[in-house]
């Protein structure tokens, strides 16, 4: 059984930093892709940042130069650390695990499976 944990969500200022991490089990991390996404209140769910099981990553254009997604193959985790934080990004962020070491379908908004989330709240 696939199974994705996320954790590192809270409460920040503006201009603050936060590492949100997701712990992953049931499959094999290290030939899997890996994305992370987004929820605001009464907004769809939003592609945020992806990496292939090479290493390759995607960005989204709203959080390019801020944001930076990375993994960790001996211990089943990937991570995504936010910097230079904004209020618009306040939401709900889920991680997701793809059917293959490819990242294009997590782009798409097309995943394997989908962790609980783990709520991110920027103050101004």
């Amino acid at each position: 059984q696939v199974q994705l944990v996320e954790s590192g969500g809270g409460l920040v200022q503006a201009g603050g930093s936060l590492r949100l991490s997701c712990a992953a089990s049931g499959i094999i991390f290290s030939i899997t892709a890996l994305g992370w996404y987004r929820q605001a209140p009464g907004q769809q769910r939003e592609f945020v940042a992806a990496i292939s099981s090479g290493g390759s990553t995607n960005y989204a254009d709203s959080v390019k130069g801020r944001f930076t997604i990375s993994r960790d193959n001996a211990n089943n985790t990937v991570y995504l650390q936010m910097n230079s934080l904004k209020p618009e990004d306040t939401g709900v962020y889920y991680c997701a695990a793809a059917r293959s070491g490819s990242s294009y379908l997590l782009t798409k908004l097309s995943a394997r499976t989908w962790g609980q989330g783990t709520q991110v709240t920027v103050s101004s």
